[in-house]
């Protein structure tokens, strides 16, 4: 690897370790689990407290609880419209009148404008809330900014609860109103997470979030199938009304915990960010771990001062690459097909022959809750990209399967005859297999993935970029699937087996592997055109490593203005930049015979080697 290092004059005015990255990363044996041998080597020659890391402390893990309500609230409003649309009462609430069949045994229906619109204009609410709530995040704080959140979405609920017979409108209203603050809090409780919990448990802490998600839409599947049977509109006002609780639980109890170390940092309150920290640790304010991560964000601090405008985040130094990339896992987590099963799964398998559907969805919630476990554990232990690929293979497969059984057994089968009862069976079985793949990697994976791949000075408005389109296909399958099935009913499974296999290929040729790695190290491999193939085992040599953030290599690093078609290094007190223009591949770095990166040198080694970074180039 001595074709990347960089030269020494480069990394002359930025001395010193960068064991830590905007998010408080430290060297990658912390993330593989060998925190002592790191910790050793930090205290060499140094003579600040230098106590043993714990592996995660009391405190950690209620922060971790408490905060992945945010991602409970979604989750339980899920699963609860799922189970809204076949109850009795609500149907004669909210439906058409009809003749009594037995596709509409209560006299009631729900056209597919309506049941849309009832389920999708959440996700129209979260789109816009999750696009406000990064800058506010950022001017007034994550947790300053999620109790209010909360209370919006205690307001959506009100409205819904509020409304009478027929007012069909005021329930898709008042789900809107929900939903910005559902989209609101999944920008804040991952940047919270991220920005808080100590380095070797931030994996699995950010994958509660997802986790916490299907733990949501599990319990609302068991309370509507405690419900549902009642005549009156506590069927379902009941469910609404418990949605208060999982607000009220996070709304409060945010208030008993600091807010993020990196937010009081930035906003002058270095003593409080620091005994922070320590706390979540478990380690002293004197620990050499601390005092590098402190270091560390206040250089940060120094590189980032000044404004940058929001579109800095699609201008920057490889961040358009990096943007659409984003966006495009957070679209093809939807399109996987998940949200197909858990927002009109009880009306999917109320055909299947089940004589309950609510039972079947709760199965459903139970292997979602079950294999998310796991999925935790995965975030930890196992490379992203292949368990994402692996994963987008074993769903394609069982969407295949799932579309097929039903659009060619089940779908004209008589009802009740064994013929029916087996295909159903087989098509619950490979739904279970699906929901098995889609927990264990697409659900938390995404969410660590996207989290990892943008520098500190562009993180909240990349992630609020990515997280929007994540709503905006949570809106069009909600709203589209009614009219989808209504035509051509299960083949519908084709659809998502060609996003599975769509996944498979952004996965496989555009995705940079980020397990094991620091923030700064991942963003320094996108700056180089890593191979994406190859970036699993791809290492860099300890000189440009020691050059990564602090040594000047790294979008954070960077002073950064408009030079036509590209973002330059501003000049410095009157003296150039290096300019380190992107486009090369990492072959490309060993075309000097000295090994030295094709650089341009106007500064007389004065400042660090940066990038010139295409405007919105990959």
């Amino acid at each position: 690897m001595n074709r990347f290092n960089f030269g020494k004059r480069s990394l002359e005015d930025r001395s010193g370790n960068t064991t830590a990255v905007p998010s408080m990363e430290v060297p990658r044996e912390s993330m593989t689990g060998n925190i002592n041998h790191n910790v050793q080597d930090l205290e060499k020659g140094h003579g600040s407290t230098t106590n043993k890391i714990p592996h995660v402390t009391f405190r950690t893990i209620i922060m971790a609880t408490l905060v992945a309500m945010g991602g409970f609230i979604f989750g339980y409003d899920t699963g609860q419209i799922s189970g809204f649309l076949e109850m009795r009462v609500f149907l004669e609430m909210f439906g058409e009148q009809t003749e009594v069949t037995d596709k509409h045994p209560f006299g009631y229906y729900f056209t597919n404008v309506r049941s849309g619109l009832i389920v999708g204009l959440l996700s129209i609410g979260t789109l816009i809330g999750c696009l406000i709530a990064g800058p506010l995040a950022n001017k007034y704080g994550r947790r300053a900014c999620i109790p209010p959140w909360c209370l919006v979405f205690c307001i959506g609920v009100v409205i819904q609860m509020a409304v009478g017979d027929g007012m069909w409108v005021g329930i898709v209203m008042g789900r809107w109103v929900a939903g910005l603050g559902v989209g609101a809090l999944s920008v804040l409780v991952p940047l919270y997470m991220a920005e808080t919990s100590p380095v070797p448990v931030r994996g699995a802490v950010i994958s509660c979030y997802q986790l916490f998600i299907t733990i949501g839409i599990f319990t609302a599947d068991c309370i509507n199938y405690g419900t549902e049977s009642r005549t009156d509109t506590g069927s379902y006002r009941i469910p609404m009304g418990i949605g208060y609780i999982w607000a009220l639980i996070l709304g409060i109890g945010i208030l008993f915990l600091p807010e993020s170390p990196r937010h009081d940092w930035n906003h002058g309150q270095s003593t409080k960010a620091r005994t922070t920290m320590a706390k979540f640790y478990g380690l002293p304010e004197t620990h050499l771990m601390i005092q590098n991560e402190t270091e560390e964000i206040q250089r940060v601090i120094e590189a980032t001062q000044g404004d940058h405008p929001w579109y800095e985040a699609i201008t920057g130094p490889r961040m358009f690459y990096r943007v659409a990339l984003a966006m495009a896992l957070q679209m093809l987590q939807q399109l996987t097909g998940a949200n197909y099963f858990f927002y009109y799964g009880t009306s999917i398998f109320a055909g299947v022959g089940i004589d309950n559907s609510y039972v079947t969805a709760m199965i459903l919630g139970g292997v979602n809750v079950g294999a998310t476990f796991l999925g935790v554990y995965m975030a930890r232990h196992f490379r992203r990209r292949e368990s994402l690929f692996i994963a987008a293979l074993w769903q394609f497969t069982c969407f295949m399967i799932f579309a097929s059984v039903g659009q060619f057994l089940f779908k004209d089968a008589p009802e009740g005859s064994s013929t029916a009862k087996t295909a159903g069976t087989v098509m619950i079985v490979f739904a279970c297999f699906f929901i098995v793949g889609f927990a264990t990697t697409w659900g938390p994976l995404v969410w660590a993935c996207i989290s990892e791949m943008f520098p500190y000075r562009y993180r909240a408005v990349a992630m609020a970029f990515a997280t929007s389109a994540n709503w905006f296909w949570n809106f069009m399958l909600a709203f589209f699937t009614p009219f989808i099935t209504g035509d051509i009913q299960f083949a519908y499974g084709y659809v998502f087996a060609g996003c599975n296999l769509a996944a498979f290929a952004v996965v496989y040729f555009f995705l940079i592997e980020s397990s094991g790695k620091t923030l700064e190290e991942v963003d320094a491999m996108y700056l180089l055109h890593v191979n994406p193939i190859k970036s699993g085992k791809f290492q860099f040599d300890e000189e440009t490593r020691r050059s990564i953030g602090g040594g000047g290599l790294g979008t954070d690093a960077m002073h950064l203005q408009g030079r036509g078609r590209k973002i330059t290094k501003m000049n410095e007190a009157g003296e150039g930049g290096v300019l380190h223009k992107e486009g090369l591949d990492t072959e490309g770095m060993a075309s000097r015979p000295d090994g030295y990166p094709n650089v341009t040198d106007v500064s007389n080694g004065s400042h660090p080697v940066t990038s010139a970074g295409a405007n919105g180039r990959a």
